[in-house]
């Protein structure tokens, strides 16, 4: 088969670099399967073109329209994911390794169009917290937002996952506004060119949204500026080079790293070898060394287990292993494929050699072929390490392959030490059943790993497991592991805007972020909001409500009618000696209940359904006698379909004296 000649994609045109071809091996039988370059191209032109076409065009989008382009841009993934597998057995992927590299990829872009739809304002900025009164009398306030920034994105990224380890950056970039350019690393790049393709095919993205580079960045560094982020996965030894930049440093530009580290996994000290948990902590272990042929960010590389468990975890371990079948990747019967390229695999055995310093090697010959020798094969390596506090190499070593060293622990303490030895990493596992372990684990380890994952006979079945970050929670971790965060929600798309604190009176404020802020003019409603269609509400529209006296019978009344005969609304004695009451008072639910009454229209209008109170407080009793009246506002809108919308009510309930007694957002769907 003759090798594809891979193109970059800059200033909206695919253009093959200008000579230095690159040859890329097929990692199953050495075959060239792509040759690349990105020379000759103008890396300067391709962050301006970023900056003044994609960055625009993005920001003039509202967070779901930006979530409706990546729907698509799934949807254009997973109608082509074929093409993307038969690539990926060159990778030296299996079927199963693929799927979590490509389906997870597509996954992560439908995790965030989903919550961007529901979790983002249809709108351009979003609100972070809540309003700080900064004056007496409320006509200076404060709040903050984040805003796009206006730059580019620079994704620099790893070789063993083409697909999801692109995508999962582009999926909070492109959320948050903000364009990108996409360097692959060169060894895999076949695949993410190949996905590049059907995201640009799929026509949805502005023109300058999307940029790759299938070869070296040139001098792109030197391009960048305050308003670009720069996102890195790989090693920690690249990062420190990219981080130290003069240019990074200069700028102050966002850097974000997601490194390799040095994962942990523990057995709890509660398991035995007939415990489900001990059972669970091989299986997962095993997996671990062989998904991807080890080549896991998140693979486990230690192993913790109670000293008495040592070789009864040994055993087991090589039991499982040792049924692991290796070989090419498109064989149906193959549980492991190929390491990425032959110097990969010469790079691991060469680590194997660093760490077989500190132990012995209890199954496996890193040396030998197990498939052929043009093939980068090489067979699981289990480890054991007698002395781990004795030790240096495994804790500082990574050997990025199906590598992973067993090590011994005393007590909760120990393992907890054992575990931060490695000085940061992206994940840490627990297989226990014993909950105050876990949360010993928590309180001692937390501050050095990214992510926690207890395990257990009861969560094992639903389990994600320990390597599979979630797009819905943050992926990175401290110290080794390169201390950013990739990913994480909406957390995740933060990290491509920036925070400003706004200042000013709150009809400024309102106007900034088109919300009701407390303090803004309002709008008196001449007719009821009720029957007032979504697109036809504008905010701040409010009611004011006729007021509703309370009485001893109501209260009463709604004791026996609901079952709730709580002391402090039957029992006069009871509630007098209460210092919060002093004698009996309303039911909270009676005035939601007394609320609703006064402000409801009862007839069918525009209203279609209410469905939700959020941030309720009850802030001061109501006694018998007392009357209430509510404040009805519009606070803010959100269209969820062409002919439906979402709108929000800020409801406030006062008393005679006009103080308030309960308040809260109501959530009502409107006809548009």
């Amino acid at each position: 088969m003759k090798p594809i000649t891979l193109q970059n994609y800059a200033e909206d045109n695919w253009v093959a670099g200008s000579g230095g071809l690159a040859e890329l091996r097929s990692a199953v039988n050495g075959d060239v399967v792509a040759l690349t370059s990105s020379q000759g191209l103008d890396f300067g032109a391709m962050a301006r073109f970023a900056r003044e076409h994609g960055g625009p065009a993005l920001r003039a989008l509202t967070f779901h329209q930006r979530a409706l382009m990546l729907k698509a841009l799934a949807e254009a993934l997973t109608a082509k994911k074929e093409e993307l597998y038969e690539l990926s057995y060159n990778t030296g992927a299996t079927k199963a390794d693929s799927w979590i590299d490509i389906d997870g990829g597509i996954g992560t872009f439908a995790v965030y169009q989903g919550k961007g739809r529901r979790e983002l304002p249809n709108e351009r900025i979003l609100i972070d917290g809540n309003l700080e009164a900064l004056s007496r009398n409320g006509t200076f306030q404060g709040l903050h937002v984040y805003t796009s920034m206006q730059g580019v994105a620079v994704h620099i990224n790893a070789f063993n996952f083409p697909v999801w380890g692109m995508l999962e950056k582009l999926a909070p970039t492109f959320l948050a506004g903000m364009p990108a350019i996409v360097k692959p690393a060169s060894a895999t790049s076949y695949l993410s060119e190949a996905a590049v393709r059907i995201m640009l095919e799929a026509n949805v993205l502005p023109k300058g949204a999307l940029q790759l580079i299938v070869g070296s960045t040139g001098d792109l560094f030197e391009h960048l500026t305050m308003q670009d982020v720069v996102s890195f996965t790989g090693s920690a030894a690249t990062a420190a080079k990219l981080k130290t930049h003069p240019v990074i440093t200069r700028e102050s530009i966002r850097f974000v790293a997601e490194q390799d580290s040095l994962n942990a996994s523990v057995l709890g000290p509660d398991a035995t070898p007939e415990s489900p948990e001990f059972d669970l902590f091989i299986k997962e272990v095993a997996k671990e060394m062989t998904a991807k042929a080890g080549q896991k960010c998140t693979a486990i590389r230690r192993a913790l287990v109670p000293a008495a468990l040592l070789d009864a975890a040994q055993a087991a371990l090589i039991a499982r292993l040792e049924k692991t079948t290796i070989g090419d990747p498109r064989d149906e019967a193959t549980r492991m494929g190929a390491l990425v390229s032959v110097s990969q695999r010469q790079d691991v055995r060469d680590k194997i050699a660093e760490i077989a310093r500190d132990g012995a090697i209890v199954y496996g010959d890193p040396s030998a072929a197990p498939v052929n020798e043009k093939g980068a094969f090489i067979s699981p390596v289990l480890m054991r390490c007698e002395k781990p506090w004795d030790a240096r190499a495994v804790h500082d070593v990574e050997a990025f392959g199906p590598v992973s060293t067993l090590l011994p622990y005393k007590d909760a303490a120990d393992a907890i030490a054992l575990a931060n030895r490695g000085r940061g990493s992206l994940v840490m596992s627990a297989f226990t059943y014993d909950t105050e372990f876990a949360r010993e684990l928590v309180l001692g380890a937390g501050a050095f790993h990214g992510r926690l994952a207890f395990i257990d006979r009861d969560s094992a079945k639903e389990s994600t497991g320990h390597g599979s970050p979630m797009p819905h929670m943050i992926h990175g971790g401290p110290g080794r592991a390169g201390g950013g965060e990739e990913m994480g929600g909406i957390r995740g798309v933060t990290h491509y805007m920036q925070r400003s604190a706004l200042q000013g009176h709150p009809r400024v404020l309102s106007a900034i972020v088109k919300r009701y802020v407390v303090g803004m003019p309002v709008e008196n409603a001449e007719q009821h909001p009720f029957r007032r269609k979504f697109h036809d509400l504008p905010i701040g529209y409010q009611l004011k409500t006729k007021a509703r006296e309370i009485t001893l019978d109501d209260i009463e009344h709604f004791a026996h009618f609901t079952g709730d005969t709580f002391y402090a609304h039957m029992d006069e004695e009871a509630a007098k000696a209460n210092p919060l009451f002093g004698g009996r008072v309303a039911h909270g639910y009676l005035i939601l209940a007394f609320a609703a009454g006064l402000f409801v229209d009862p007839d069918p209008g525009p209203v279609l359904a209410n469905y939700g109170l959020d941030n309720l407080r009850f802030v001061k009793p109501v006694k018998p006698g007392d009357a209430i009246q509510v404040a009805l506002t519009v606070k803010d809108k959100t269209l969820r379909k062409p002919d439906q919308g979402e709108v929000r009510w800020d409801v406030v309930v006062t008393n005679r004296d006009g103080d308030t007694v309960a308040a809260y957002d109501l959530l009502t769907m409107n006809a548009a």
